[in-house]
C-alpha cells in the first residue's frame, strides 16, 4: 500500500487576500503570493509548516452549506492552551461558532469561522489524559 503524508489544504475564496489576512492576523500565518500551475494568481500561507493555498473563485460561487453538510467540514489547529488561544482570538475579533468545551476526557475544542464560511477547529489535548 502507498504511504501518504500531508502536503497542503487548498481553499477557494472570492477575496483570497482577505482570507489570507485573516489567517495572518488570527493565527500568525506567513503570507506568500504565488502563481498556480494554470498561471492564475494564488495566495499561499505558511502556518508553522502547514501549507494553505487560497485561490480566487467567482463571486457567484455557491458557498458551503450550513453545518452539517457533506464534504469537507473543517480542519483543526492544535493549541497548547485553548482558553488562552480563545481569549487572544476573541480580542482580535474572531467569530466563535462553538465555545471551548471538553468533548471527552483530555480533549477540548472550539470552532471559529473565517471569511468564506471556513470552519476551523481549535483543539487542545492533555497528553496526561489522552493519547495524541
Amino acid at each position: 500500500m502507498a504511504f501518504y503524508t500531508y502536503d497542503h489544504i487548498h481553499l477557494l475564496s472570492p477575496e483570497p487576500m482577505e482570507t489570507a489576512q485573516y489567517f495572518n492576523e488570527m493565527f500568525g500565518a506567513r503570507i506568500v503570493e504565488s502563481v498556480q500551475s494554470d498561471g492564475n494568481p494564488r495566495v499561499d500561507l505558511d502556518l508553522n509548516g502547514l501549507d494553505i493555498f487560497i485561490a480566487r473563485c467567482a463571486e457567484d460561487t455557491t458557498p458551503s452549506a450550513d453545518h452539517p453538510h457533506k464534504g469537507l467540514d473543517h480542519f483543526g489547529l492544535r493549541v497548547e492552551n485553548l482558553d488562552d488561544a480563545a481569549a487572544e482570538l476573541r480580542a482580535k475579533g474572531a467569530e466563535f461558532t462553538s465555545e471551548p468545551h471538553e468533548i471527552r476526557p483530555g480533549v477540548r475544542i472550539a470552532f471559529v469561522v473565517a471569511p468564506g464560511n471556513i470552519r476551523i477547529e481549535l483543539l487542545e489535548k492533555d497528553p496526561n489524559r489522552v493519547g495524541s
